[in-house]
């Protein structure tokens, strides 16, 4: 897949921050020494850290050189190291871990918050967010288009149904043992976008990138006129013309 775009990420700032904001308010830490944004994408999400935890050591990782550049730029006083989280260990002295809409990516990413949450010293803050939103109509209507069209051969992992979230139950288990508090809740995100075409440019950022990366020009553009199409028939104008993007998120948060 090709490199995330941080200009396109960034076309919904305001509405990509929303879950942060959300997450960060509920981490019962008040001075940590050290913490990092995982999957920091431009650094939006780390900005947010910065301004609550002013005295702290704020990093961000990500593997995406164009998110990476973007999120120097905005942060120039803040460290930003390019990295793989199912390979990368928490510096010393570190006490929470943020990541907001990464793990969804992560193979086995249960396993993977285990690890991380492990790695903390007593007292310190696991913190993430993850959509669940894979059976809303935006991300049903990419899999049939890839099924639909000449292209279902170039696109057939892609196509093959990704795996939804596991059940709040399986986080409980999985991460309870290992620390003292755990919260997990779910938050239903009603965004007011201007058109159907709003939508379309949200998920290029995203959750579209695996099914027209593969695709030769010709085809992206003819896929994209295809789903764009399913899209405005899925999520009607409403009284003043703009549509609403139903988006499910998923938030847990395990202090150890």
């Amino acid at each position: 897949m090709a490199d995330w775009s941080a200009q396109q990420y960034l076309k919904f700032e305001d509405e990509r921050t929303r879950p942060s904001r959300d997450l960060l308010a509920q981490i019962p830490l008040a001075a940590p020494r050290k913490a990092v944004d995982i999957g920091c994408g431009p650094g939006n999400s780390t900005e947010l850290l910065v301004q609550r935890w002013s005295n702290a050591e704020i990093m961000g990782i990500d593997t995406s050189a164009d998110m990476l550049r973007q999120a120097r730029e905005r942060l120039p006083k803040q460290t930003f190291v390019e990295a793989n989280v199912a390979h990368w260990v928490p510096p010393a002295n570190t006490d929470v871990l943020f990541a907001n809409a990464i793990f969804q990516w992560v193979p086995d990413h249960l396993r993977q918050l285990q690890r991380l949450l492990g790695a903390l010293p007593a007292g310190g803050a696991l913190a993430a967010q993850m959509p669940d939103n894979l059976d809303e109509p935006s991300h049903v209507m990419m899999r049939e288009v890839a099924h639909a069209g000449p292209w279902r051969e170039t696109l057939a992992d892609a196509a093959r149904a990704r795996d939804v979230l596991p059940k709040p139950g399986a986080y409980y288990d999985a991460l309870r043992p290992l620390c003292q508090r755990i919260e997990i809740w779910h938050t239903i995100y009603n965004h007011v976008l201007a058109d159907a075409a709003a939508i379309v440019e949200w998920v290029k950022g995203t959750g579209l990138k695996p099914f027209v990366d593969p695709l030769e020009p010709a085809e992206r553009k003819e896929f994209i006129r295809e789903y764009t199409a399913r899209v405005a028939a899925a999520y009607p104008a409403q009284v003043d013309g703009k549509v609403i993007l139903r988006f499910p998120r998923f938030f847990v948060v395990a202090v150890k």
